[in-house]
């Protein structure tokens, strides 16, 4: 996953409130869901206070339920490639912008189960040009469930 805070330039929020936009400046844990490169969604999980307009990129999970779903979505059977990427996370569980603003706390259609804490690490974020000094990009240690790094150079 990855971070973004209001004064953050590769953050969505950075300009201000837009209808695009608006679920991140609403309360904490809604999805926030955007379409990018005029074919892909990406899904987000609203953490700041509202008015705020802090989110937390979803950039890839390991699949344990649903498994086959995911499969038939993405058209991929290996484990390791049905939610590697920001992209391919949304299209395993089906998540497109109908989903913007879901609540992810209280909600009935998509939700968030506490599980147990995780040893995580932190770098340089992906796929921005803009705000490259916050290592605001978080994996669980030794996860071999996450998405591509930044490339070299």
């Amino acid at each position: 996953m990855e971070a973004y805070a209001p004064d953050d330039p590769a953050s969505h929020a950075f300009r201000g409130r837009t209808e695009r936009n608006a679920v991140m400046f609403g309360r904490p844990g809604h999805l926030y869901v955007y379409f990018t490169y005029g074919m892909h969604f990406c899904m987000n999980v609203v953490t700041g206070q509202r008015d705020e307009g802090s989110a937390v990129l979803l950039r890839a999970g390991e699949p344990l339920e649903g498994i086959d779903g995911m499969r038939d979505r993405r058209g991929r059977s290996s484990l390791h490639e049905l939610c590697s990427g920001p992209a391919k996370l949304c299209q395993a569980f089906g998540v497109d912008r109908r989903m913007d603003g879901w609540d992810l706390v209280h909600g009935s259609e998509m939700w968030f189960l506490e599980g147990e804490p995780v040893a995580a690490v932190s770098g340089p974020r992906v796929g921005i040009r803009v705000g490259l000094d916050r290592p605001w990009r978080f994996r669980a240690v030794g996860s071999s469930f996450v998405s591509r790094a930044r490339a070299a150079g």
